[in-house]
C-alpha cells in the first residue's frame, strides 16, 4: 500500500479506528504487564532480602558466611 499523505495513512482506508484502536490496546496491554512485571519482581526482591536478613547495601555474601559459621557450631 501506498499513502500520498500523512492523512492518508492515520485514515488507514476508513479503517483507521480499528487499526489504531488494535495498536493502541496492545500498546496499553504491553505497558501494563510491564509494569506487572517490575513490580512483581520488586516484591519478589524485597520478600527475599527480608527472609535471608540483608539490607539492599549490605552484598549477600557477607551473611551467608555467618550463617554458615552458625551451622558449623550446632553440628559440632
Amino acid at each position: 500500500m501506498q499513502w500520498h499523505s500523512a492523512s492518508e495513512f492515520f485514515a488507514m482506508g476508513g479503517y483507521a479506528g480499528y487499526v489504531w484502536g488494535s495498536v493502541g490496546a496492545c500498546a496499553l496491554a504491553v505497558g501494563i504487564e510491564s509494569w506487572l512485571l517490575r513490580r512483581r519482581h520488586r516484591r519478589l526482591v524485597e520478600a527475599l532480602r527480608r527472609r535471608s536478613g540483608t539490607t539492599p547495601g549490605t552484598p549477600a555474601s557477607d551473611h551467608a558466611s555467618d550463617h554458615a559459621s552458625d551451622r558449623r557450631e550446632t553440628t559440632a
